[in-house]
C-alpha cells in the first residue's frame, strides 16, 4: 500500500528559475491524484516525476495569478492528444473557465474529454469535494486577489483483519470480511458472539495535508489547521523583508513557522520562495528557529505525509 504523499514540481515564485519552477504539486492520496496548482512548466515536471497525467481527475487552482495556472494549458491539450476520455474536474476561481474557453476558440481547438468547472467563491472554510476515502476543504487566504488554500483529509480507514484469529473460526467466509472490516462482531450458528476486537486491528490513523499560498500572515486560518500532519506554507521571504510580503500579500519564513507553531501541525514544508534567493537552507534555518520540524522543499522531491 502506498502511503500518502506529495511530490513538489514547483516551488519558485513568480519568476522560474534554473532550479526552481513556479508552483505545482501532485498529492497522492487513498488511490487519488490531485493536481494543486498549475504553474508554467508542470507538463515537463510530471513528465520527469514518472507521475502518469492521466491519473489525474481533478486539478485544484488557488487564484488567478499566472504563475500558479499559466501550466494548464498545456496539460489539456496533452489530454487531447492521447485522447482522454475520462471527465476532468477543475476547482477554481471565477474566470479560468473562460481564460480556457477564450484560449480554445482562437486556437480553434477541440477536446474529445468534458471539462467540468467548480467555481470557488466562498470567503469561508467550506467542503468542496467528497468520495470515498477523502474530504477537502477550502480554506480562506488573504492576498492581492481572492485567493483559497486547501486541506486534504482521508476519511477514517476499515479496520485491519486479523486473519490468524479470523482462520480460526470455521464458519467465517470471505464474503462476511467486509462486514468485519466495518467493526460488526461475528455471529455464530449457535449464537455465540465473537467480538469485533477479536477479529481485527486498529486501522491506521488519517492522514492531512494542508496547502497555503499565497498569503498574508493570517493567524485565523490555524483553526483550520490545527494538527495537521503536514502544512506547506509559503515563506516567499526572509522575515527582514517584513514589510515587503505584507505589501505583497505574501508571508515569511518566521511568519509561515509561527502559523505551524500556532496549529500545531507535524511537520512544515515552505515554499513559494522570491528567486532573489539562491540558497534555499537560509530559509530553512530561520524557520527552525521557531518551528524545529521545517524543511524547505525542493523541486521533484517526494514528501511522504
Amino acid at each position: 500500500m502506498i502511503k500518502s504523499n506529495i511530490t513538489i514540481l514547483g516551488c519558485n515564485s513568480s519568476l522560474p528559475t534554473n532550479n526552481y519552477y513556479p508552483t505545482s504539486q501532485i498529492l497522492y492520496m487513498r488511490e487519488n491524484y490531485f493536481l494543486i496548482d498549475c504553474g508554467e512548466g508542470t507538463q515537463v515536471q510530471l513528465i520527469k516525476s514518472k507521475i502518469k497525467i492521466n491519473k489525474i481527475n481533478n486539478i485544484f487552482i488557488s487564484h488567478l495569478h499566472g504563475d500558479h495556472y499559466y501550466g494548464i494549458m498545456g496539460i489539456l491539450a496533452t489530454y487531447q492528444l492521447l485522447g482522454r476520455k475520462n471527465p476532468l474536474n477543475i476547482y477554481t476561481p471565477n474566470g479560468l473557465n473562460k481564460i480556457i474557453y477564450e484560449n480554445f476558440k482562437w486556437s480553434k481547438s477541440n477536446i474529445t474529454y468534458k471539462l467540468n468547472f467548480i467555481i470557488l467563491n466562498s470567503k469561508k472554510f467550506k467542503k468542496i469535494f467528497d468520495n470515498d476515502t477523502v474530504k477537502i476543504y477550502i480554506i480562506p487566504l488573504k492576498h492581492k486577489i481572492y485567493t483559497n488554500g486547501f486541506l486534504f483529509k482521508e476519511k477514517k480507514r476499515l479496520k485491519n483483519l486479523n486473519i490468524n484469529n479470523v482462520k480460526k473460526i470455521k464458519e467465517i467466509k470471505i464474503s462476511d470480511y467486509l462486514n468485519i472490516k466495518k467493526g460488526k462482531d461475528f455471529i455464530k450458528k449457535n449464537g455465540q458472539i465473537i467480538p469485533n476486537s477479536y477479529l481485527t486491528f486498529k486501522p491506521k490513523k488519517p492522514l492531512s495535508y494542508a496547502f497555503c499560498t499565497d498569503t498574508s500572515y493570517s493567524p485565523e486560518i490555524t483553526k483550520y489547521l490545527n494538527k495537521v500532519d503536514l502544512l506547506y506554507h509559503e515563506s516567499t521571504y526572509l522575515h527582514n523583508f517584513n514589510n515587503t510580503a505584507k505589501f505583497r500579500g505574501h508571508s515569511t519564513t518566521i511568519q509561515a513557522a509561527n502559523i505551524a507553531k500556532l496549529s500545531n501541525v507535524k511537520k512544515l514544508l515552505l515554499g513559494h520562495y522570491s528567486c532573489r534567493y539562491r540558497n534555499i537552507k537560509e530559509l530553512e534555518k530561520e524557520a527552525q528557529k521557531i518551528f524545529p520540524n521545517t524543511e524547505a522543499s525542493k523541486n521533484l522531491k517526494t514528501y511522504y505525509i
